[in-house]
């Protein structure tokens, strides 16, 4: 009896051998296979040629250390949103694709600054086939260096996951100090909660700021849900929202002080935008209203383009409530907020005044399927005036105007069906 149960513990130890054999097998295997596949897709980043723009603006950073464009002309800034570079052995051909589109529309528009509002990354295993967040920054990065035009991030829920092998601190530090050149991302003040809360104004030849540009960190999960699996979105701080105040109120002081200089007695009443991950419950709240009254405007709803293709809850907002949008209204100086998240909502409505957008996503990767489909992909175009006013517009990748380096994908054209119902918290 004895002899029996050492041959089947003997046995059984030989089987769990076999499986690790495997497993350290299968590791290795597609680590060599991840390794190879970003350094194809680097290559391939470098393979673009850089944005040929005959009046490049090349920010500097004034004496609060935020970085400031000085121009008398329109000021272009082009948003993508939900990249999702996987980085793994899973999703090499489709990161490629998203390189691809990216390169070909910041070609052809040529902006003088781009905004990502979120998730570059997505190293989600199952799907990536990896938990390296970093590897898809760094790919991604290499592109946009190439390109040579100036660039920062707003981070998204996906680009620091708890399983992933980097914190958002540390992406947040690979952004602000690896050294790139065109990379304007700032970690911002260590006293405000969360990474890549900046400022970065326009001002004039003479030195009057015409707009300023905020980026917040919308943050990732929140009430237990780690892995966000049940989708609990997190809402903007508030101590965020008392930088933004602060920074509204400072600034509108220090541009009254260069009217004065300038001879003028106006009180400076700067305009500005902002730019984050999360959409506010505001992006929500509007969207209901619109939907309950017919799809038709209301006293507070202005329905300016575009169309919600997300399903259930349609607009994704954090769970809670924030006090930015209010102190918004209070202070007069937004006028425009851009989001991503909700990869296929690609609408723009304006509520009590403050326009709200949605950018078409890139997104090959994450959603079932959406790498077949084409409606929804592409970018947003941002033009601000020299008198403080803007105008902003999708625009759809699969358009001739956007030529490719490598051929494009063949996709459907589906159509977006406005959704009659949504799902209540």
């Amino acid at each position: 009896m004895k002899e029996k149960k050492g041959k089947r513990g003997k046995k059984a130890l030989k089987v769990l051998g076999i499986i690790l054999a495997v497993i350290v097998v299968f590791c290795g295997v597609t680590t060599v296979i991840s390794v190879v596949g970003n350094k194809a897709n680097t290559e391939k980043a470098q393979s673009f040629e850089a944005v040929q723009k005959d009046d490049t603006l090349i920010p500097e950073k004034d004496k609060n250390g935020y970085w400031t464009f000085t121009t008398d002309r329109d000021f272009k800034v082009l948003q993508f949103t939900d990249i999702h570079i996987g980085g793994g052995w899973m999703s090499h051909k489709k990161d490629a694709m998203a390189l691809n589109a990216v390169a070909a529309m910041i070609t052809a528009e040529k902006p003088d600054l781009v905004i990502i509002t979120g998730d570059i990354a997505y190293p989600v295993p199952f799907q990536a086939g990896t938990f390296n967040n970093l590897s898809s920054a760094k790919v991604f990065a290499s592109l946009m260096e190439k390109l040579g035009v100036y660039w920062t991030v707003a981070l998204g829920n996906h680009d620091a996951e708890a399983y992933s092998y980097f914190s958002r601190d540390k992406v947040s530090d690979f952004y602000e100090n690896s050294g790139f050149k065109h990379c304007i991302f700032q970690s911002g003040p260590d006293d405000v909660d969360g990474y890549g809360n900046q400022v970065i104004n326009v001002k004039n030849s003479k030195g009057v700021i015409t707009q300023s540009i905020y980026v917040f960190d919308s943050h990732s999960y929140t009430d237990g849900d780690y892995l966000g699996i049940l989708w609990k979105y997190d809402n903007i701080h508030e101590n965020q929202v008392r930088w933004y105040k602060d920074n509204v109120n400072m600034l509108n002081e220090q541009n009254t002080a260069v009217l004065k200089q300038l001879g003028s007695n106006e009180k400076s009443d700067i305009k500005s935008s902002a730019f984050f991950h999360i959409p506010l419950t505001e992006q929500r709240d509007a969207w209901y209203e619109y939907m309950d009254n017919d799809f038709k405007d209301t006293e507070n709803v202005k329905h300016i383009y575009g169309k919600a293709g997300e399903s259930g809850k349609i607009v994704f907002s954090g769970m809670g409530e924030d006090n930015l949008f209010e102190t918004m209204l209070e202070l007069g100086s937004t006028k425009s907020v851009f989001c991503g998240h909700d990869h296929d909502n690609n609408f723009s409505i304006d509520y009590k005044g403050i326009r709200l957008t949605y950018s078409m996503s890139i997104d090959y990767l994450a959603y079932s399927g959406i790498y077949k489909r084409g409606a929804q992909r592409g970018c947003t175009v941002i033009n601000y005036s020299p008198d403080g006013s803007f105008d902003c517009k999708a625009e759809n990748y699969y358009q001739d105007k956007y030529q490719s380096l490598y051929e494009k994908e063949t996709v459907t054209m589906q159509e977006v069906v406005q959704q009659e119902t949504y799902e209540q918290d």
